[in-house]
């Protein structure tokens, strides 16, 4: 018996080429799109087919690829589980001073978590996306260890946004294009004809359907967006913000301030709501302290190691010591001073092409 596959298919090229190559690899797939588009979208943006995963426009696009590769689709409903553990973790994160990364924890706890359970309940021996990244093994250096790699597309690698994927995930998983480049993934796209071949990456935040991050958020948190004191580094009032979830380390522009020179955010203080700003030798810092780790290539961290880790996903690798502290904690000290450390986003520690594992950057030292 083929093996049966439930494929996330978000209406791009990327997971419509995934969905090809699987059919024509002689798996059972079953094309499945998640709804987790709240009701208070307005329908016309919902119908905009630029408007990112998960829209109306993107079901179609999805469901037309499905028909044309002969495979049965299905729209399932993760709303409530979206909103609870993303939109609403987005939400606490910038309401707490800190930046969130929804991309994270859409693939955390949807993707790989609720999406895996779903796929389980109709006896689906894997799930596959269009993630580009790779899963493999090395026996000598990682023995015993499913491996989440690096894809051969630099520029698209999103093993940044994988961090979390706990063994069992690996281990059921499969990402077709994850070692391709993204021209040859629309080339094979077009010929398998389907219509996405063609169609542009989607590049906001899908439940912020405007890209307004600040209007998002004064509708869901305006107890929080409240003004207050803006001070340089010696602690001197040079202005004021408008709310401290509108702000994020390294930010530039939108400070409102009028100086000799350009200035940055340096840091959120929420005890005070302040936003702390400098120059831009002032967002430099040599290590960062994170928690909520996730091993992959590593079953825990019993001593110092040396690797390579970036604390954005766009950011490049810097190498670095890693030390473990209590409570499974990290502390990473950097060779050189890395810009805009920001608490909430990730870092992830690489070895070579492998990750080794990442968790959420808590504050920088």
């Amino acid at each position: 018996m083929n093996k049966r596959v439930l494929m996330a298919m978000s209406g791009g090229v990327d997971s419509s080429v995934a969905a090809a190559i699987l059919v024509e690899q002689g798996y059972e797939v079953i094309g499945v799109t998640m709804n987790t588009w709240t009701d208070d979208i307005p329908e016309e943006i919902q119908m905009n087919q630029h408007s990112g995963c998960c829209s109306l426009a993107a079901v179609e696009d999805a469901r037309a690829v499905a028909n044309r590769l002969g495979v049965p689709f299905y729209v399932m409903n993760f709303q409530g589980h979206f909103a609870a553990t993303v939109i609403d973790y987005f939400v606490d994160e910038y309401a707490r001073g800190r930046t969130p990364n929804p991309c994270i924890a859409c693939n955390r706890y949807v993707k790989f978590d609720a999406f895996l359970t779903k796929a389980r309940q109709l006896e689906c021996d894997y799930v596959a996306t269009g993630h580009y990244a790779v899963i493999g093994r090395d026996s000598e250096r990682f023995p015993g260890r499913v491996l989440l790699g690096k894809s051969d597309d630099a520029r698209k690698d999103q093993t940044y946004v994988l961090h979390n994927l706990t063994q069992d995930a690996l281990t059921h998983t499969l990402f077709p294009v994850g070692d391709m480049e993204k021209p040859a993934v629309r080339e094979l796209g077009r010929k398998y004809g389907l219509l996405t071949a063609d169609k542009p990456d989607s590049q906001e935040i899908c439940f912020v359907y405007d890209d307004d991050y600040g209007r998002f958020l004064k509708e869901r948190i305006p107890e929080a967006i409240k003004p207050g004191p803006m001070l340089n580094t010696r602690g001197e009032v040079i202005g004021e913000h408008q709310g401290l979830p509108l702000y994020t380390v390294g930010q530039r522009k939108g400070l409102g301030l009028t100086t000799p020179r350009p200035m940055y955010v340096v840091a959120l203080d929420p005890e005070r709501n302040a936003v702390i700003v400098g120059e831009d030798e002032a967002t430099y810092q040599g290590a960062l302290v994170a928690s909520d780790m996730n091993w992959i290539a590593l079953p825990g961290l019993t001593g110092p190691i040396r690797c390579t880790a970036k604390i954005r996903r766009m950011a490049a690798e810097a190498a670095c010591t890693v030390h473990p502290l209590d409570g499974g904690a990290i502390r990473v000290e950097f060779d050189e001073p890395q810009r805009a450390i920001t608490p909430g986003q990730s870092v992830v520690l690489y070895e070579g092409r492998w990750v080794l594992g990442g968790g959420t950057i808590d504050k920088a030292e």
